[in-house]
């Protein structure tokens, strides 16, 4: 029997849970950083240095936070379900809580690439440093899906929330846009479960079953609301 496709939107409030502080767009700070001086285009052009030591600092966080209950129990999924993440993160902690199939729409901080060309990406092992130069002679920065830039990623999740059997929201206040608008593409009868300590604003959505708690609680009651054993 062929398994159902279990598609699952993860936002930030899953790596909160982790230790990785959240970017809160209210103030248009991240971490004391105002986000036009080290996260869009213009800023890398004005002050490289001050990105790639701001990318740096996030990366070694990422390197010493570990997977959460809440990875690890999405990972689990997978003896039940054909289980994709499409994952706003750009933290690996779901590929190290043992998901196969996870689809990043805003880069993965742990890939580097250079700043002419956003198809060939390499392995980082500790910092990025600015003599380090790509093969085209670009310098080599973090692959990280900047504001005020295009987020190709979203052209193969679009029919991935199209074929979903059932749909999982966990840790996303859907208000970055384009990945607020994907689940736009979930089909009406599908079951859609939206799992936040807070829920979002879903009042368009159908058929949705609301599991208000963090995320590392609420896995289990996703588990029990799926019908699985954890």
């Amino acid at each position: 029997m062929e398994q159902q496709k279990l598609i699952i939107l993860t936002g930030a409030g899953i790596s909160a849970e982790s230790g990785l502080r959240t970017f809160r767009d209210s103030d248009g700070l991240w971490e004391g950083y105002n986000i036009a001086d080290v996260a869009t285009p213009r800023a890398w052009k004005r002050d490289a240095q001050l990105v790639q030591d701001f990318y740096n600092m996030r990366r070694r966080d990422v390197v010493a936070a570990q997977p959460n209950a809440a990875h690890i129990g999405l990972a689990r999924l997978q003896y039940h379900f054909d289980v994709h993440i499409i994952t706003q993160n750009i933290d690996d902690l779901h590929e190290r809580a043992g998901s196969q199939k996870v689809l990043h729409l805003h880069g993965e901080i742990v890939k580097m690439r250079s700043e002419y060309n956003a198809e060939t990406l390499y392995p980082i092992e500790g910092d990025i440093t600015m003599d380090m130069k790509a093969p085209d002679g670009g310098r080599m920065r973090p692959h990280v899906v900047w504001f005020e830039e295009p987020v190709p990623m979203i052209e193969l999740a679009v029919p991935l929330m199209q074929e979903a059997d059932i749909f999982v929201l966990v840790g996303t206040s859907l208000a970055v846009y384009p990945a607020a608008g994907l689940v736009d593409f979930v089909a009406d009868h599908v079951p859609k479960y939206v799992m936040d300590k807070r829920i979002p604003e879903v009042k368009r959505f159908r058929n949705v079953i609301p599991i208000e708690q963090p995320a590392t609680e609420g896995i289990r009651t996703l588990f029990e609301r799926l019908g699985v054993a954890y």
